[in-house]
């Protein structure tokens, strides 16, 4: 009887996983047709690639040099030869914008890759074992979130500033390192939250009886049916990483020269702004379709996988 029993639930805990599957497969696949059929997504995919491309082979936008300076064409205004024309130190601002995307899009990729895996590893901690790790994780993130994102950014830049002599990617790493710190304790939230919707299913605990290890249900059971808000916040994430190392650069303690970003380029032309302003305009124009490509995709995706939205 006791054999026949265990059989049974196995069956049972098979075929729920086995419609599980498949429901998952469903949303998916109508998911997916809602966003082909949505402009937004599709504007925001072919903007996002292209500035994608930018970041990897600027070589192929631009053959002049963006460290090479003319001060004799300081301050000119677009033209044919010169399509945004020249910064104070003669820099081609063409050039500068697009090399400036590597920089600005790394910083942003790299802290939501970075706030993704701390959020998701300490969320999903807490609520699968709960008690005081639960709680503990909780009023870590209330002492996080007392803090203003920009204004912690600051801090963190200015008691570990940069130096002329830093490297590139020290720069960048600093960057980075304070953007993940700041940003981790949303995700973390989020991913708790989902996390324990998704842990009272049949399909988790049936995996449980079976002796299933807690590594097993979590890498197989939870983490997939658990992931999606995640990637979501993520995508509209990282356009808001992207402005704030604009903000940081623009406040001269995020990267600085010779570092090539969009935040650098916005900061050097405040001393020109009414007499020369397609230097602020150009690289602010660029940074702005980014961020706002990347949030149109996260609200895209939401839309799409909402069921009540449908």
């Amino acid at each position: 009887m006791t054999d026949q029993t265990g059989i049974i639930v196995a069956e049972g805990a098979v075929a729920q996983e086995a419609d599980n599957v498949g429901q998952a497969q469903s949303l998916t696949q109508e998911a997916w047709r809602e966003l082909r059929r949505n402009p937004l997504f599709i504007i925001s995919l072919i903007l996002i690639a292209i500035f994608l491309v930018m970041a990897v082979f600027p070589g192929l936008f631009t053959n002049t040099d963006p460290a090479k300076a003319t001060l004799k064409l300081s301050a000119t205004p677009p033209s044919a030869d010169q399509w945004f024309g020249r910064d104070l130190q003669g820099y081609d601002v063409y050039a500068r914008t697009i090399y400036g995307a590597r920089a600005s899009i790394v910083v942003g990729v790299m802290a939501t890759l970075c706030t993704s895996l701390l959020g998701v590893i300490i969320g999903t901690l807490a609520a699968f074992y709960g008690g005081i790790l639960d709680t503990l994780v909780m009023r870590l993130t209330d002492v996080f979130f007392a803090i203003p994102f920009l204004l912690g950014g600051i801090l963190f830049m200015s008691t570990f500033p940069n130096t002329v002599n830093s490297g590139y990617w020290s720069v960048v790493s600093k960057v980075v390192l304070a953007l993940s710190i700041l940003g981790w304790p949303s995700i973390a939230r989020l991913m708790r939250g989902a996390v324990l919707q998704v842990k009272p299913n049949d399909y988790v605990q049936a995996a449980r009886a079976l002796g299933a290890s807690p590594w097993r249900i979590v890498r197989s059971h939870i983490l997939p049916n658990a992931m999606a808000p995640v990637m979501v916040v993520s995508m509209i994430n990282l356009g808001a990483f992207i402005a704030a190392e604009a903000s940081l650069s623009f406040l001269g303690i995020g990267l600085v020269s010779p570092a090539i970003s969009w935040g650098v380029a916005i900061s050097d032309s405040l001393s020109l702004i009414r007499t020369a302003p397609w230097i602020l305009i150009f690289p602010s124009i660029f940074l702005s379709l980014a961020v706002l490509a990347f949030i149109m995709l996260g609200d895209a995706v939401r839309d799409a996988f909402d069921p009540k939205g449908r």
